[in-house]
């Protein structure tokens, strides 16, 4: 390497680590690491969108690389949602690579409209960076999700009607998001507050994107945002949410142990794990346990990316239940017969 070069590598890393000899920035790097310290792992992928939140985590992820001397991939999103989108890529590009980070702009080519737009568009963000990842032999991406959103999406699905799995699955910091895709998301800024991550980036990189639908109160998480402002008002603090969120994974936790105790051993798998036969005792279960049991099952054999949703389910347990001519039923994928007393589900050709 050049005599230029090295200055220009040497100049960069002395920009972090006199960084991390700010108490605050020291303190809340030393999180991030030992949150890191539960995977095992060599290098990951950071998706970045250009946000207050995905710039502190890029910082904090350039650090951990000069620390651990590793090589790091950085990942931004063109989705093309909005008018300035590939501007804004652009821009985050440019100022990182002023620090030192190589990020990669990976671009949705959507020509396509859906009823679920926001959720299509999410889901071919993490596509786009698995795929890119994979490519590179990275399994593992890191995202800036942080407290406050985990708080905004308890109460989110509260709202929606959510169970104790929909409330506390959002708790874990490591999730498969696409079975069929071996990439794992890991959240490692969930115990660390926005307030902390944006002081990170106004005394680092100084730059980061601002989404405008932040200010918009159409938006349900706006709304939420603001509910949970007024909360804080009134004496909520994240402590006192943190007990009712372990408390509620604690007892999902105990759900899922009789899920796979019911699948175990009241089901057997046939004809290469491509059907199934589930006996008369798995529906006499606690109906949390009997849905979620048929859920997974369904969720397996379907081979779907997604859960099939609850209300479908329900009314399918209800059938199998209550109808005794019961014969054949479709679901996600899969088809439904009953023979005797046992149900054999099969994938749909």
């Amino acid at each position: 390497m050049k005599k230029r070069n090295l200055s220009a590598k040497k100049k960069i890393h002395n920009f972090y680590l006199e960084k991390l000899n700010n108490p605050r920035i020291k303190k809340i790097y030393s999180e991030f690491e030992k949150n890191l310290e539960k995977c095992d792992l060599s290098t990951f992928s950071i998706a970045v969108s250009g946000g207050s939140d995905s710039m502190a985590l890029a910082f904090l992820a350039k650090c951990h690389s000069i620390k651990k001397n590793l090589k790091h991939l950085y990942f931004t999103v063109d989705h093309k949602l909005r008018s300035n989108s590939t501007r804004e890529a652009i821009q985050t590009k440019n100022q990182l690579k002023k620090f030192g980070i190589i990020c990669e702009i990976l671009t949705w080519k959507n020509n396509k409209t859906f009823s679920n737009f926001q959720a299509k568009a999410r889901e071919k963000r993490y596509e786009l960076i698995f795929q890119k990842s994979l490519k590179n032999k990275v399994n593992l991406v890191l995202t800036a999700h942080q407290k406050n959103d985990l708080y905004e999406n308890f109460f989110i699905r509260l709202l929606r009607g959510s169970g104790l799995k929909g409330l506390s699955s959002f708790k874990s910091n490591k999730k498969k998001i696409n079975k069929n895709i071996n990439v794992y998301v890991l959240r490692p800024l969930l115990n660390i507050s926005k307030q902390d991550l944006s002081y990170i980036t106004r005394n680092t990189f100084k730059f980061n994107i601002e989404d405008p639908s932040n200010d918009n109160d159409n938006y349900l998480r706006i709304k939420i945002r603001k509910l949970i402002n007024q909360l804080k008002q009134d004496g909520l603090t994240f402590e006192k949410f943190q007990v009712t969120l372990e408390n509620l994974n604690k007892s999902n936790k105990a759900i899922e142990f009789y899920v796979k105790k019911n699948i175990k051993e009241n089901t057997k798998q046939l004809n290469r794990k491509k059907s199934i036969i589930i006996n008369e005792s798995f529906f006499n279960q606690p109906d949390e346990i009997v849905f979620r049991s048929l859920s997974e099952l369904i969720h397996n054999i379907g081979n779907k990316i997604s859960y099939t949703r609850g209300k479908k389910i329900l009314n399918l347990i209800n059938n199998i239940n209550s109808t005794k001519n019961f014969k054949k039923k479709t679901l996600s994928g899969c088809i439904f017969e009953k023979v005797n007393k046992s149900i054999i589900i099969s994938r749909e050709i």
